[in-house]
C-alpha cells in the first residue's frame, strides 16, 4: 500500500520527537527534610472542656388558679417583675363567698347560744356540762367559718417568690377551672446550667477535685458567640448515668444581677483548669502505629529510639504527656521520615520555648 508524501512526513516528525520527550522526562526524585530535635517543656498548661448546655431558671413554675371562678381582676402585666407577696390574680368564686357567709352566721349564732347558757350556768341556773356542750359547737362552728375563709382566699392568687411574669394564658372576665394554668413565674437571680459529661471526664474531675477546686473555671458562652461576663460554678452533680450515652448530667449555677439571661437559653459551658507543670511536647513531634502515640528519642549518642508515650490531654497543637518522655530527653521535631529506630541520626536543635512560640507556622 501506497503512502502520500503528506503522512510520510509526519510519522517522520513523530519519529523524531519521541526520543526528545524522553530525554526531557524528569526523574522523580525525594525530598530530604533537614533534621530537627528539641525537648518537652514543662509548663502551667490551660485545659479547656466544652459543653453544649441549656440554661434554666433557680426557680420557674406554674402559676394556677386554685378556685374555680371568672378572673375578676390581673394586676400584673407580661414581663413583669414582681415580689414576694405581689397580687397577682383575683377569681370572684361562685360559691365560697356564699359558703363563707352562712358560716359566719352559725358561728354567731352559736356565740349567742354560749354567752346565753353561760350567763345561766353562773346564775346557778344550768349545769356546767351544758355550757361545755355549747362552747364545744361553738369552737365547731368557728373552725368551719375560718374553713370558708382560707377557701375563699384561694380565690386571690399572689407571688410565691420574687420572680418575672411569662405570658398570661387567661384575660381579665374569664372563666377559669380549678387548677388551670394562668401563667408561669420565673426566678432568674440565679441561673442553673445544665450539661453532660462523659464517664471519663467525671472520673478525672472527681479525682482532681481537692486539688485542682480553686484553679477551676467555668465560663458561659452565649449562642451569640459572646462570653458571660459572670463565673460559674458547680452546683450539683445528678445521682445516675445515662446508660443509653454514658454521661451525667452537671449543673453549674451562674449569678444573673443584670437579668441577661433567661430560662430556655441555650449555650456552651467551658470548664477552664490549669495544670501545672505539665509535661508537653508538639503534636507534629509523634507519630501513630496501630492506635499508639510514639516519639523518637535521641540518646547521647545521637541514636533515634522510637519509645511509646499516653497522652493525658489533647490540645490545639500540643499534646500533655501523662508518660513516656520528660523534659530532660530530646525528641525528633521535623524530619520523622527520614529517622529509623536504632540508627543515628544528624539533627539541629530548636529551644521548646521558640518550638512552641511558633506552632501554627511551622507545621511540617
Amino acid at each position: 500500500m501506497k503512502v502520500s508524501p503528506i503522512v510520510a512526513i509526519i510519522l517522520a516528525l513523530i519519529s523524531l520527537s519521541l526520543p526528545a520527550c524522553n530525554m526531557h522526562k524528569e526523574e522523580p526524585h525525594q525530598e530530604h527534610h533537614k533534621i530537627v530535635a528539641t525537648s518537652p517543656q514543662s509548663k502551667a498548661v490551660t485545659l479547656i472542656q466544652k459543653y453544649v448546655c441549656q440554661i434554666h431558671s433557680k426557680r420557674h413554675i406554674q402559676v394556677r388558679a386554685l378556685e374555680m371562678g371568672y378572673l375578676e381582676a390581673i394586676p400584673v402585666r407580661e414581663g413583669q417583675q414582681v415580689k414576694e407577696g405581689d397580687l397577682m390574680f383575683k377569681v370572684r368564686p361562685i360559691l365560697y363567698q356564699s359558703k363563707l357567709d352562712a358560716e359566719k352566721a352559725e358561728a354567731d349564732l352559736a356565740q349567742l347560744e354560749y354567752d346565753y347558757t353561760k350567763k345561766l350556768c353562773d346564775d346557778k341556773v344550768v349545769s356546767q356540762n351544758e355550757v361545755k356542750l355549747l362552747g364545744a359547737k361553738l369552737a365547731k362552728a368557728q373552725a368551719k367559718m375560718k374553713l370558708a375563709a382560707a377557701e375563699l382566699d384561694f380565690a386571690t392568687v399572689k407571688a410565691p417568690f420574687d420572680g418575672i411574669v411569662d405570658s398570661l394564658r387567661h384575660q381579665q372576665g374569664s372563666l377559669v377551672q380549678e387548677g388551670e394554668i394562668l401563667t408561669t413565674l420565673s426566678d432568674n437571680s440565679v441561673m442553673w446550667v445544665y450539661f453532660n459529661v462523659a464517664e471519663a471526664r467525671y472520673l478525672e474531675y472527681k479525682a482532681d477535685l481537692n486539688e485542682h477546686t480553686e484553679d477551676l473555671q467555668i465560663e458561659l458562652v452565649l449562642a451569640n458567640g459572646n462570653t458571660f461576663q459572670h463565673v460559674g460554678k458547680i452546683g450539683a452533680i445528678e445521682a445516675d448515668f445515662n446508660n443509653e450515652t454514658g454521661n451525667i448530667p452537671f449543673r453549674a449555677d451562674f449569678p444573673n444581677p443584670d437579668g441577661l439571661l433567661r430560662h430556655g437559653q441555650t449555650g456552651n459551658v467551658l470548664i477552664r483548669r490549669v495544670l501545672n507543670d505539665a509535661i508537653v511536647i508538639p503534636q507534629r513531634a509523634t507519630f501513630e502505629v496501630l492506635d499508639k502515640r510514639y516519639v523518637y528519642v535521641v540518646d547521647k549518642d545521637d541514636v533515634a529510639h522510637q519509645r511509646e508515650i499516653v497522652i493525658q490531654n489533647e490540645l490545639e497543637d500540643i499534646f500533655v504527656i501523662k508518660e513516656g518522655v520528660g523534659a530532660d530527653d530530646t525528641i525528633v521535631l521535623e524530619g520523622i521520615r527520614q529517622v529509623r529506630d536504632g540508627e543515628k541520626v544528624e539533627y539541629e536543635v530548636q529551644q521548646p520555648e521558640q518550638v512552641l512560640a511558633h506552632l501554627k507556622y511551622h507545621a511540617e
